[in-house]
């Protein structure tokens, strides 16, 4: 590496990241959840709360559409730099701190302010949202082989108590992702809100089912240290306890609530990213390989700034272990007409998504049933809804 952001590889070609600095947006928009309580603070008026929101949901999808999409990918013989280069992990580390800081000054702040009800619900929504950031902070730190890194993915995975992310995620979600077995992929006709009864607790029980096989096999307890679900939740307690025995427990609903946002912004991402994707068992009853066509993409720049490229989802499902500025941008795979802050949305209008995402997922699976995840309850009026076959043409993979 001659000098910051510039890679040779070894047949001399050079390599220069022009997305270096932009990562620091992953720190900057959850940042911005100070500014709501910090304008409170100055005018008492608990309307400006929402401001972080309406940036969150609404700037960011315009922002999406007006600077556009990315489809460069860094040439494959400097990927060994690029991963090796500490400043993409150090910005991942920097935003630990940012996380957990949120979480303590929202409880502080909601703790010891007289707010209104809409100004609960917008800091339940903001802090929820953090929780939400923690989790995909989660998600990238814990597909890494080191023990630092994936300790501080269950670090952040804990103030919005959702530590079984660690285990379900790697072992469950990964596994069995386009699959009906997954609860964590979303049907075609199914809404968000019909996939949350479905997501949320299958999700938990998975996890807890493996890592339970996993200490069994090992001749422990499942109640013991080991288990890495109880590992995060211990951090959890402790925080909680906190922020209880400080502010009284008047604050648990607060509590709560943010916690369930945060396992509602994941919820939310799991549908978008598979809805109506399927792989197909091959000749020995197993299923193929994961593809980068079984998840749908995104490329739109600066929600993928924002969440470390989470939205190059095609090549993380097909290749977990690749770390976030190495993602790329795969041809005639699925995509999403906006990043996911919009797509987010969209989803919470179930009529709204059907009519966006229906005919595109129908045209990437060539009107064929076969290569659909449907919700059961809905297969056949789907059928006859929209003319899909169950043509003769081989599925996509055999």
């Amino acid at each position: 590496m001659s000098k910051a952001g510039e890679f040779t590889g070894p047949s001399g070609v050079v390599y220069r990241d022009r997305k270096r600095h932009l990562w620091f947006s992953s720190i900057f928009v959850p940042a911005i959840v100070f500014i709501g309580p910090l304008l409170y603070l100055a005018n008492g008026n608990a309307l400006m709360l929402w401001i972080p929101l309406v940036f969150y949901y609404l700037a960011v999808p315009v922002l999406d559409m007006l600077i556009g999409e990315d489809r460069s990918n860094p040439p494959e013989e400097v990927v060994p730099q690029l991963e090796e280069d500490p400043y993409y992990r150090w910005v991942t580390y920097a935003l630990v701190p940012v996380i957990w800081g949120a979480w303590f000054f929202g409880a502080w702040f909601v703790g010891t302010q007289d707010l209104p009800w809409h100004g609960l619900l917008a800091m339940i929504l903001l802090l929820g949202g953090t929780c939400g950031v923690g989790i995909n902070l989660g998600h990238e730190l814990g597909h890494k082989k080191g023990k630092g890194e994936r300790w501080l993915a269950k670090f952040v995975l804990a103030p919005c108590a959702y530590g079984h992310f660690f285990i379900e995620h790697n072992k469950g979600h990964h596994r069995d992702v386009a699959t009906p077995e997954d609860p964590a992929s979303s049907r075609m006709g199914e809404s968000i809100w019909k996939f949350v009864l479905r997501e949320i607790p299958g999700a938990a029980r998975r996890a807890w089912k493996l890592e339970q096989e996993r200490l069994e096999s090992r001749g422990k307890s499942v109640w013991s240290l080991d288990n890495e679900i109880i590992q995060p939740a211990i951090i959890t307690a402790i925080a909680w306890g906190v922020v209880l025995a400080l502010f009284g427990i008047g604050i648990l609903p607060y509590i709560l609530g943010t916690a369930f946002w945060g396992a509602f912004q994941l919820t939310s991402a799991n549908y978008i990213e598979h809805y109506g994707l399927l792989r197909h068992k091959t000749k020995t009853g197993r299923y193929e390989r994961t593809q980068p066509y079984h998840s749908w993409n995104s490329n739109h720049m600066f929600s993928n700034w924002a969440t470390f490229h989470l939205q190059r989802h095609s090549d993380h499902h097909a290749h977990p272990t690749r770390r976030y500025q190495s993602l790329r941008h795969f041809d005639d795979v699925p995509s999403l007409p906006n990043g996911y802050f919009g797509m987010f949305l969209v989803s919470y209008i179930p009529p709204l998504w059907y009519r966006l995402m229906d005919k595109r997922l129908l045209e990437h699976a060539g009107y064929d049933a076969r290569n659909i995840n449907f919700d059961p309850d809905k297969r056949e009026a789907l059928i006859r809804k929209y003319g899909i076959q169950h043509g003769d043409a081989p599925p996509r993979i055999v």
